[in-house]
């Protein structure tokens, strides 16, 4: 809390009344805290009763306990409800517009960034982004005036990837989570949300976690590879791609059907998943798509030879992209990878290389020039750190579970839970500040447990033993035959 700084910055935005409050913002965010610590619900009966059951120290130091003219006075909870209520009167909007002020996404910022033990902020610098569904506690049920109790929410949808799960309308917000997870070749790290941001359901989540992560690269926390599903991806470029690329961030995403394939031409070469390819190059490559679920050894062998056959075309950047986000790239038979008879000097080529048989009859200007330039506009939606659907992208790609894991652990009910009544306090604001608080209390989690784990793993590297592996426990035959002995008929 101290680290994070917000409560000062708080209380300065609260009017000043003639007797001074009991319940500083400081002691209030400290009981959204504990009510998250201890898996409570974010009511605000839970906060006054967090509060009140502390030591007498702790109260004390708190200012839950104070000296009046008649003796102690213990904090009530119409206190904890009017503090509460200046906080979020202070925080949000007079007009709300649905998404959080510069103010609350500030504090939102500080307060995540602050969980963040400072030896884990430099190791890696990869994120990865998803959002999912909040309900609100709203009736869903319009007042007189057509309007609903959460005057902020809005009605969502939802998609369960799950086998059975099916489509469904929600009301309430859109939470997008950042998780810290490793650079590619880079030491584990614990996945750690970084940054946060709640809009109501009629608000493209994107763009506004865009701005999010936008400000915390210029705040000095450089970005790095960006992990993304096809959700994101599929946005205009001016509303994800150009804004995290000017911001210095990587892109590895995955590419929505309906961008996949060839996508035109620049220059002669041919657009593809990102890439330039040569315009010679065999129709047939084109075709590879990304690998199905539960594809076997020799589907996946298969796969990453077409991949690395198809990679053999494309045109190879020679350079990195200037202040403007131009580049240079050479053709394939410049750079001997293929065999084309439109470049002399690749002939002499050894035979394993591909050769181009039917080059274009009036070669464009990939063919004409040695190299081309690339503007930041020709590939600006499709354009990623690795070749789509290749097997680099497959290994990086494959971090981006750990953004789904940080959803799971809040919904989990064995955690914080948040469900519909998890948080009886209607709005964006409160909202935001109870959710902010509860991934606060998961990331300490997760920093715990990862140190508990490195520290063991460094007991029993001294001891000459290897470092724990989790069981896979497997199940024969003869035990699923035993558990169903008693089965109903």
């Amino acid at each position: 809390m101290d680290a994070a700084g917000v409560a000062p910055s708080i209380e300065a935005l609260l009017p000043v009344g003639v007797r001074p409050r009991q319940l500083g913002v400081r002691t209030l965010l400290l009981g959204v805290l504990l009510t998250q610590a201890e898996h409570r619900p974010a009511h605000l009966s839970r906060i006054h009763a967090a509060l009140v059951g502390l030591g007498d120290a702790d109260r004390r130091r708190l200012g839950v306990v104070v000296d009046w003219t008649r003796g102690p006075h213990a904090l009530s909870y119409r206190q904890v409800e009017r503090t509460f209520g200046l906080v979020v009167a202070a925080l949000g909007k007079e007009d709300p517009d649905k998404a959080p002020t510069e103010a609350l996404q500030g504090i939102l910022d500080a307060l995540v960034e602050a969980s963040v033990p400072a030896e884990a902020k430099d190791p890696s610098r990869s994120l990865a982004v998803d959002w999912t569904d909040v309900e609100s506690f709203s009736t869903r049920r319009t007042t007189p005036d057509g309007t609903y109790a959460d005057k902020e929410a809005a009605w969502g949808h939802r998609k369960g990837g799950g086998p059975g799960e099916k489509d469904e309308l929600f009301f309430g917000y859109y939470l997008s989570l950042a998780t810290m997870v490793a650079d590619e070749g880079g030491a584990v790290v614990p996945e750690l949300v970084r940054r946060m941001n709640l809009v109501a359901c009629d608000h493209d989540p994107v763009p506004e976690m865009v701005d999010v992560l936008v400000t915390m690269a210029e705040a000095g926390i450089a970005l790095g590879d960006v992990v993304v599903d096809s959700g994101y991806a599929h946005r205009v470029p001016e509303h994800f791609a150009l804004p995290l690329r000017a911001a210095g961030a990587t892109l590895v995403m995955d590419l929505h059907p309906s961008d996949r394939g060839t996508q035109g031409t620049h220059q002669g070469a041919i657009c593809h998943h990102g890439n330039l390819y040569c315009p010679a190059t065999p129709k047939a490559l084109f075709d590879i798509g990304p690998l199905c679920r539960g594809a076997s050894k020799d589907e996946t062998a298969a796969h990453d030879r077409r991949s690395g056959e198809l990679a053999r075309y494309k045109l190879g950047r020679i350079s990195a992209d200037d202040e403007d986000g131009y580049h240079r790239v050479a053709c394939p038979a410049v750079l001997g990878k293929v065999r084309c008879p439109l470049r002399a000097d690749s002939i002499a080529l050894t035979l394993d290389h591909p050769e181009v048989l039917a080059p274009p009859e009036h070669p464009p200007t990939c063919c004409t020039q040695v190299t081309i330039t690339v503007p930041p506009s020709v590939n600006a939606k499709t354009a990623q750190r690795h070749d789509y659907p290749g097997k680099a992208w497959r290994r990086s790609y494959a971090r981006r579970t750990a953004v789904e894991r940080s959803n799971a652990r809040i919904k989990d009910p064995a955690t914080v839970d948040v469900a519909r009544g998890w948080c009886r306090v209607m709005g964006l604001t409160p909202m935001s500040l109870f959710l902010a608080c509860a991934l606060v209390v998961r990331n300490l989690a997760v920093a715990d447990a990862f140190e508990q784990r490195r520290a063991d793993d460094e007991r029993r590297a001294a001891a000459g033993l290897s470092p724990r592996t989790r069981r896979h426990r497997r199940r024969t035959l003869a035990d699923l035959v035993g558990a169903s002995a008693n089965a109903p008929p």
